[in-house]
């Protein structure tokens, strides 16, 4: 049997995680872009790494099932190297590494991180109108 349609409180508070998870990942890309340049003080210290954010499945009331960001992952890849010999965290060989964020995918990721979020709230909007009509149908019932 098909798990049952879950009920209008249900939705709005599975919307709600999602707006909450949406919200928290554009917070890590909005850190990951003011990061971009960022580099190590440090002659060969690291820079910024890239951080990701982490979904999980999560119960919410009224039953179903919303999401939530359980925890902040970091990127493991390569870092961009720049031949720059006067840095000060250029290594014995002048490169200095760069952070492994790539603008480009962050604003991609940023406008999908929107789109969903805004998705959610049109969830919550529909949810409301149908409780709204359904109370205006139940007053015409004699």
């Amino acid at each position: 049997m098909a798990d049952p349609i879950p009920s209008t409180s249900a939705t709005m508070a599975i919307a709600a995680s999602a707006l909450q998870a949406q919200q928290a990942r554009m917070r890590v890309i909005a850190e990951n872009l003011a990061n971009a340049d960022s580099t190590a003080t440090t002659p060969g210290g690291d820079p910024y790494r890239r951080q990701v954010p982490v979904f999980t499945p999560t119960p919410v009331a009224g039953g179903g099932e919303g999401v939530s960001l359980t925890r902040v992952a970091a990127d493991q890849s390569a870092f961009r190297t720049e031949y720059a010999p006067g840095h000060p965290g250029a290594d014995a060989k002048g490169y200095l590494k760069l952070p492994n964020v790539d603008p480009l995918v962050e604003a991609l990721d940023m406008q999908e991180a929107q789109r969903a979020y805004q998705a959610s709230l049109n969830v919550i909007s529909t949810a409301n109108t149908m409780n709204s009509l359904t109370l205006g149908l139940l007053k015409q019932i004699p």
